[in-house]
Parts: C-alpha cells; structure tokens; sequence
C-alpha cells in the first residue's frame, strides 16, 4: 500500500489549511454597524455636496415610537431613527466626515431611498450617481426621488402610518401612482447618450393642518444628465400611458349626456410602441389597449346600457388619447428629450437609418410623428347596475 502521507505532502496540506479557515476577514459585527435606510444628496451654498442619512436607531427598536406627522428635531426623528449630516467635495468626501461623528460603521447595504435635491439635479447628477455605482454596498434597487425642498427636510418627516422617510418613500414607490425609479433603472438611463431620464418627485405634504407628511407628485426630466423641466401631475399621467406604466390609475370624465361624473379603474393596461420611416419621414405609432371598471357613478346613466357603455368608452379614449397628446407635445417641442424609449425602438428597427441620426437625436426626435390609438373596454359597472337613489322614470337608458 502507498504512502500518501509523505512529510513533503503533510507539510504541505497543514500549510493549506489556514487559508481554508480564515474566514470573513473584513467581518462587521452587526452592532458596530449604523445602518443607513435612506440617503439625501444636494448642494450647499459654497458647491460643496450636502450628504445627509437617516441612521436606525437600535434603541427605538423595542419602543413604540412618537406620534407621527411632525417635523422632528435636529439628529432625530421620532425614535426609530436618527439623522446626521456633512459636507464634502464628493459624497465619499462627506461620508468620510459623517463617519468621523457617528459612532458605528456606516453601513449603505440596506438603503431603500436615495433622495436629490433640485440644486443638485440643475447642475447634474452624472459624477455623483458614480459614488452609487461604484462603491460595492449600495443597494441598486434603492428608489430615486427628487426633491423640491432640501432632502435633509424630508428626512426630517416622522410619517403617521410608518416608522421612518425611508420606509413612508418606499411604499408610495411600490404603490405605483408615482413614477417608480430604482437606481439600477437611473444607471441604465444615463448611461444612454440618446435618451434622457425621468425621475419622480418626492413633496412634503402639510395639506393637514398641524401634519406633515409625504407625497409622490409629477416628474423631474433629465437630459444629458441635468435637470431641465417638470412634468405636473396631470401631464405625469399622460407619461405612464406612453411608457407602459400603468399599474394603478384611475380616470374621471363629465360624461356628454348627462351631468355630474363618473370615475373608472383602469387594469390590464397595455402599450406597445410601432416605429416606421416612410420617404424620410419618422413615425411612431402608439397603441393602447385597456380594460376599466366603473367605481363610482353620480350620474342619472344606466351603465348597463349597451348604448351608454359604447359612448362612455369613446369618450374614455378620446380623454386618454387628449391627455397622451398634451404630455407629448411638452416633451417633444418643450424638453426635447426622449424619455419615452423612442431610440431604443427606431434604433432595433432601423438600425441603418439610426445610425445617421443617432449623434442629432434631440432634432430627429423633437419631429417624430406620434399617432395614438387608444381602444377602452368597460369590463365592470361594479356591484351596483342602476343608479343609486335617482327614480326609475329619471334614469337614462
């Protein structure tokens, strides 16, 4: 029988064996941590970047927390967790003094929410989203917003139903009346020369004497990496419809025969995009394709008339198709920007002819021709058929 165990081989094995068992050299233990649940980025008065974080706090962990809706104090928020700030000439820059007073490694592995201020986004967003490419802790489906107010501001919110900002933007993201941009979404987007980038924005709500909150209202567009415009609310909607983002919506309409109004659900709705180039000339066909459910009625309509229900969607398509129009029209002739993915579609179907617009895209794409067809089917008049509380001989049939 050989002898494997040769003193050679032996030696050889016990040197290995210390690499095998060395473990998680770098190892944090988790309560030398700060764990950083949302980050705020802007500029200062001076150009320097602004880095503020909201930290958990592991003590207001076991406790109930304050009452919600106020602005909390300077370093905290209520219990559950703590703001901190500084400055620097990047965001690492200010991260390095940040660590210098906090006494936990900061740790970016569970942040939720990355929040830009508008002074920042003016001046351009490209060099400081680098830091959250880069550095290997950040989370890339962290969601990005834009602030109006200075993001320490809205860090500064203590939400009535959550326990901190980060957790209050994160559920009106996964809620999906707003835009919903991971950062992951926002690399990708900038790192196309051609297409420009839309971001939601993050408000703080005071509608509520005495509360504050949070909302998601319209969308702050990029191009080339800078700010450059807004998109209200209402023009907001007309962008999902164009870029397939209708998840949750709801459309109201003064219905022609009949006064007072009527509110639909929308679900199953769908957009697909038709790229065609005939004689020189670029064209975009848009076509939309949704199912609505009537949720309210406060009209004298029968809407389980064949006849009603046939206007109603005609008129449901010409209010989709009018609103899609206005928010082209700001984005085409306006902004100039193509945040709606046309490069991506002309570019796969024409790749020659892409190729000889490709540097001048804003020029090409500011005089596309859209054409949008819209086709709206009622699928639900809800739990009730007749109009509630309106005689028989009143309703309309």
């Amino acid at each position: 029988m050989r002898n494997y165990f040769k003193p050679g081989r032996l030696l050889l094995l016990i040197c290995t064996f210390p690499f095998l068992l060395s473990g998680c050299w770098d190892r944090i233990e988790i309560n030398d941590m700060a764990i950083i649940v949302a980050t705020g980025i802007d500029l200062t008065d001076e150009g320097e970047v602004e880095l503020s974080v909201q930290i958990v706090n592991p003590q207001g962990l076991g406790s109930s927390g304050s009452g919600g809706g106020q602005l909390g104090g300077s370093g905290s928020v209520g219990t559950m967790v703590s703001l901190e700030k500084a400055t620097g000439k990047t965001i690492y820059d200010a991260r390095s003094k940040l660590q210098e007073k906090v006494p936990r490694s900061l740790f970016l592995g569970h942040n939720r929410v990355i929040l830009i201020g508008e002074r920042l986004a003016k001046q351009g967003i490209k060099q400081h989203v680098d830091f959250f490419a880069r550095h290997p802790f950040p989370r890339i489906k962290a969601y990005v917003f834009v602030t109006k107010d200075k993001p320490i501001e809205l860090l500064q919110v203590n939400p009535d139903l959550e326990r901190s900002t980060a957790e209050a933007a994160r559920e009106l993201a996964d809620q999906k009346f707003g835009l919903d941009v991971t950062l992951k979404d926002l690399l990708q987007m900038l790192a196309d020369d051609t297409r420009g980038a839309a971001l939601p924005y993050l408000l703080v709500d005071k509608e509520i004497p005495g509360k504050v909150g949070l909302k998601v209202n319209g969308s702050a567009i990029f191009s080339d990496g800078k700010l450059i415009g807004e998109l209200d609310d209402e023009r907001n909607r007309g962008l999902f419809w164009l870029i397939n983002k209708v998840d949750q919506a709801s459309v109201t309409i003064e219905p022609e025969a009949a006064a007072g109004y009527i509110s639909f659900s929308i679900i199953n709705a769908k957009t697909k995009m038709k790229p065609t180039i005939n004689n020189g000339k670029w064209k975009m066909t848009i076509d939309i394709q949704a199912d609505d459910d009537i949720v309210e009625n406060n009209t004298y309509l029968d809407v389980m008339s064949p006849a009603i229900l046939k206007k109603l969607e005609g008129q449901l398509e010409e209010t989709i198709r009018h609103q899609i129009y206005d928010t082209l029209e700001v984005i085409q002739k306006d902004f100039k920007t193509d945040v709606l993915g046309f490069d991506e579609a002309f570019h796969s179907h024409y790749p020659k002819e892409w190729a000889t617009v490709k540097d001048n895209w804003t020029d090409t794409f500011s005089e596309v021709d859209v054409e949008v067809n819209t086709k709206i089917s009622i699928s639900r008049p809800g739990r009730s058929t007749t109009p509630q509380g309106v005689p028989k001989d009143k309703v309309i049939e």
